[in-house]
């Protein structure tokens, strides 16, 4: 009897060279490749995900403050789930089983229905659909609010781009954001939105990783149309575009796995986050979005890979 994956259903997509396992446990991406190279640092089919590998981050992104929040008219108590800086994070469909709806050679959507709960009063049904094709991996996100009052929400994905060991010095970030997040260091908690000009954090016209540790929100993005793209050089894909749309007016970066050992089973990787708005949201209202009855909230996001000739 063959055992059962702690990731649950595996469903493959592909496209020309192009590879990607999508998985039932929180509808996430294992896996993309192109060829014989890894595009995402994910994880095997033994093991759980683990440093949030690929995973959708809904109704919320990041972190809520001691999970507490009012909206709604009432005040809202989540289950803690970052135990050691006392937040609530990264939503609650991590760990949840999605439903496939359809599959094809080169896409496949997969559901799933949010119920009320402690600290979260309200319904969503949530949607994603992820396509290979020749710009590479597309994934579009919806939400759908069936309920009869209005629904707060926030998202964001959590992919991680393989760096196969390169050290960060050899790795080039370019991120055309005017702005990011300075956050209180004990809880990485939101305190003011800054000018990146002048600072560490400035990595409009590219710049080697390794000067400063990110865990960083990024916004106020200079775009390419309706998409900002941030890009990684030196890693074994080539050049990797990470974009979002304009419903995702941030990026979280962060580089702390990048140093991990490249035979472990959780391969070293930079997390280029789409996010429509930044942690503590639900507080602060920052970029905050509210979902009518019966009106929906969509967004696209993907990941584009330019191989060295």
């Amino acid at each position: 009897m063959t055992a059962p994956s702690p990731s649950g259903a595996q469903w493959l997509i592909s496209h020309g060279d192009q590879r990607a396992i999508v998985v039932e446990v929180g509808g996430g991406l294992r896996t993309y490749d192109v060829g014989e190279i890894p595009v995402v640092a994910g994880y095997v089919t033994e093991r759980m995900c683990a440093h949030g590998r690929g995973q959708v981050l809904m109704p919320w992104p990041n972190r809520i403050r001691d999970g507490r929040y009012h909206l709604g008219g009432a005040d809202q108590q989540l289950p803690i789930s970052e135990v050691a800086r006392h937040n609530a994070s990264h939503g609650l469909v991590r760990w949840v089983n999605w439903e496939l709806v359809a599959q094809t050679a080169d896409s496949v959507e997969v559901r799933y229905r949010l119920h009320p709960q402690p600290g979260w009063p309200w319904y969503l049904d949530l949607g994603l659909v992820y396509r290979l094709g020749p710009e590479g991996l597309t994934v579009r996100v919806h939400a759908h609010n069936p309920g009869e009052e209005p629904v707060p929400f926030g998202f964001a994905a959590h992919p991680y781009v393989a760096t196969g060991g390169a050290a960060p010095a050899d790795v080039t970030l370019t991120l055309p954001a005017e702005s990011y997040l300075t956050v209180d260091p004990e809880r990485l908690l939101p305190v003011a939105s800054v000018p990146v000009e002048g600072t560490a954090y400035d990595f409009r016209t590219g710049s080697a990783l390794g000067a400063v540790g990110l865990d960083t929100a990024y916004t106020d993005f200079v775009r390419d149309g309706e998409r900002w793209r941030i890009t990684l050089d030196g890693v074994p894909a080539g050049r990797v575009e990470v974009w979002g749309s304009q419903e995702l007016p941030w990026a979280q970066v962060f580089d702390e796995k990048v140093t991990l050992p490249l035979d472990g089973p959780y391969p070293p990787g930079i997390a280029i986050e789409p996010m429509s708005c930044p942690a503590d949201a639900f507080n602060s209202g920052t970029d905050l979005a509210w979902i009518a009855p019966g009106s929906s909230w969509a967004a696209e996001w993907g990941i584009t890979a330019h191989l060295r000739a």
